[in-house]
């Protein structure tokens, strides 16, 4: 291409007139905004990039700015789409024939209750069924009834027998469902959903147990025994989400779903099935969150793992491609602000679909709260309606494909997804893993940085530790099965909610209020003029009411703050202005302040040691503990609702 300014063959460049555009001119000028902001920047040669990266729970960094020097295609970009390494995608035509398939996940434990929901499903755009099978689903002797009004030779189903569940017998229950419909057996599509390495995940083991390898190896040939009968049906779900729910990275993810993957593959040809064919019969489900492109990585990264795993197992390039079922995160739905929701799994499906999923399953909105009611099971399913039929999110193949950031991202998750599954095959294989408690170290200490993040708000989660509403009305479901059950195997890998620490703060003020009839407050003492405390008294009310606590402003100068403090009845004040009023009156105001009475004395900026030694007890900034800081609250205010400690 001609640089700028210069005539092309057929005419002037299409950048004629402008610079040329260069790494060096790019940091110059993002180096001159940064000051401007009051950043001091270092001007070597990659201090805009070093102050605007951020870093990943894998180990790499996000950059600011990707360019073709960035991009890796060795691996993950190279190809076409349908050829391995299916980074691309594992169909050539992608999703634009026929979209991808639209799954909706059913865990209600009445028969009666789910059919009508299934059918509902089913006339309006859901093309398969996750059936949630046991002590949190619908019973193993209820699935026929359930499944009453399925066309089961259009519908595919797919089975999850709960973590207390007899398999054997779920899957028996739903191959007597196609027999009873005279189904013929070619015709049969679906999935078994047979899964005990995802089972000893949730539900731990001693590390001494001789059973796992066996369990793996006795639910194989279960599976291989209906292999020859039903040719077209699925027998194994390797599923990422145990490891996701629990806190853990992507990289995590997708290195035990190969170990998993792996170890499958070897339990079934031990069983009888040919390599091609045992590949053939696992689908791999992943979590997809509201980041996106994480999601859209992800999955592609996913997919070029497995081919060259079995690339390696000696299985032709045709028969390397992944099966991949993509569910919006159980981890990032909130209960407060639930219809928030939405817009997270609307962002997820968005990176599901873009990242190439073959099935997508969409939580409602209020999965979070309990059994999903008819209209965010509505809303779940249209939301995947729209994205094919009115976005035409299916009509590119690949679209992130070529973008310097997203192969970027894939190669790096590859890499460290990679590097996790060696060491799981290094530790003896999945199973001995799980039993040994490294899986669950290793994702725990994810979760603990992930929980300290989260703690300081620097991974913000709307509704809840930003922008929360006090006055939300309460939203109620029914209890699901089984969400009141967890395991207390040390192995056993936990299931969290990134909202869950804000979210016992919330419950605790919900106690107090039904307690004493008013939420705990806390003052806030605006000094100075509007102007000068307005940013200040927002943030410090926006962070107040992530732990549910209710801020009372007033004041002016300090005789008018303190003699509204008295009126508040609170014990707990927060001084509230800017850097130029608080050098006048801060150190005034906090020392009035406690000679008022108030037990805790905040300042909405920075810490400075003049304003501690006048009294100021806590600082509240951007990027402070806000969770402890509101533990402690709660605790002085009063509110004795165990929860939300750390």
């Amino acid at each position: 291409m001609p640089e700028s300014g210069t005539a092309g063959p057929e005419g002037p460049a299409l950048g004629a007139g402008f610079p040329v555009a260069t790494r060096e001119r790019w940091r110059e000028l993002v180096a001159g905004v940064l000051a401007k902001t009051g950043v001091d920047v270092d001007r070597s040669a990659h201090a805009p990039e070093e102050l605007l990266a951020s870093a990943t729970y894998d180990g790499f960094t996000i950059g600011p700015l990707y360019t073709a020097e960035d991009a890796d295609d060795q691996v993950q970009g190279g190809g076409f789409p349908g050829v391995a390494p299916f980074t691309r995608g594992r169909r050539p035509e992608g999703a634009v024939i026929s979209g991808w398939d639209i799954r909706q996940q059913h865990l209600g434990p009445d028969p009666a209750a789910t059919r009508t929901a299934v059918r509902a499903d089913l006339e309006n755009g859901v093309t398969s069924l996750w059936l949630v099978v046991g002590d949190e689903g619908v019973p193993a002797a209820g699935i026929g009834e359930a499944l009453a009004d399925v066309h089961l030779d259009l519908a595919p189903v797919v089975l999850e027998p709960g973590a207390g569940t007899d398999a054997a017998a779920a899957a028996a229950a739903l191959l007597t469902a196609w027999s009873d419909r005279d189904i013929p057996d070619t015709a049969v599509s679906g999935n078994l959903g047979i899964d005990p390495v995802s089972r000893l995940a949730r539900t731990g083991a001693p590390a001494d147990a001789p059973t796992a390898t066996s369990d793996i190896s006795e639910a194989a040939r279960a599976a291989a025994s209906h292999a020859t009968r039903y040719p077209g049906l699925r027998l194994i779900t390797v599923d990422g989400t145990p490891y996701h729910d629990a806190g853990g990275s992507d990289s995590q993810e997708l290195g035990a779903t190969m170990a998993a993957g792996v170890a499958y593959l070897r339990a079934l040809t031990e069983a009888g099935l040919d390599l091609a064919d045992a590949a053939a019969r696992l689908e791999f489900r992943y979590a997809a969150t509201a980041d996106q492109f994480a999601t859209i990585a992800k999955l592609r990264a996913a997919r070029a793992m497995w081919a060259r795993v079995t690339e390696v197992c000696g299985l032709p390039a045709e028969h390397r491609g992944m099966r991949q079922h993509a569910v919006t995160s159980a981890a990032m739905m909130t209960r407060r602000d639930p219809y928030v929701n939405m817009l997270r799994t609307t962002l997820a499906c968005f990176g599901a679909g873009t990242g190439g999923a073959d099935a997508v399953t969409v939580r409602p909105f209020d999965a979070a709260l309990g059994l999903p009611d008819d209209f965010a099971r509505r809303i779940a399913r249209n939301t995947q309606s729209l994205l094919l039929e009115e976005a035409h999110l299916a009509r590119v193949i690949d679209p992130a494909g070529g973008s310097f950031f997203v192969e970027r991202l894939t190669a790096d998750l590859y890499a460290a997804g990679w590097a996790f599954f060696r060491e799981l095959e290094a530790a003896g294989g999945m199973a001995a893993a799980l039993t040994s408690g490294l899986v669950a170290e290793r994702v725990d200490e994810v979760w603990r940085r992930r929980r300290d993040n989260l703690a300081h708000r620097n991974d913000p989660i709307t509704g809840v530790s930003e922008f929360p509403n006090l006055d939300e009305p309460r939203v109620e479901r029914a209890a699901a099965p089984g969400a009141a059950t967890a395991s207390s195997a040390p192995t056993a890998l936990p299931r969290h909610r990134y909202a869950e620490d804000f979210e016992a703060l919330r419950d605790r003020s919900d106690a107090h209020l039904d307690a004493t009839g008013e939420r705990p407050k806390a003052f806030l003492a605006t000094l100075g003029p509007v102007a000068a405390h307005t940013a200040r008294a927002t943030f410090a009310a926006n962070l107040l009411q992530a732990g549910g606590i209710e801020p009372v402003p007033g004041g002016d100068g300090v005789a008018e703050a303190v003699a509204a403090f008295r009126d508040s009845g609170t014990p707990i004040a927060c001084l509230c202005s800017s850097d130029k009023v608080y050098a006048e009156l801060a150190e005034d105001a906090a020392a009035a302040l406690k000679e008022a009475g108030a037990e805790r004395v905040l300042l909405a900026g920075k810490p400075a040691e003049r304003y501690a030694a006048a009294g100021v007890d806590a600082f509240l900034f951007t990027g402070c503990d806000a969770h402890s800081l509101l533990v402690e609250l709660h605790d002085v205010l009063g509110c004795t609702q165990e929860g939300g400690d750390r």
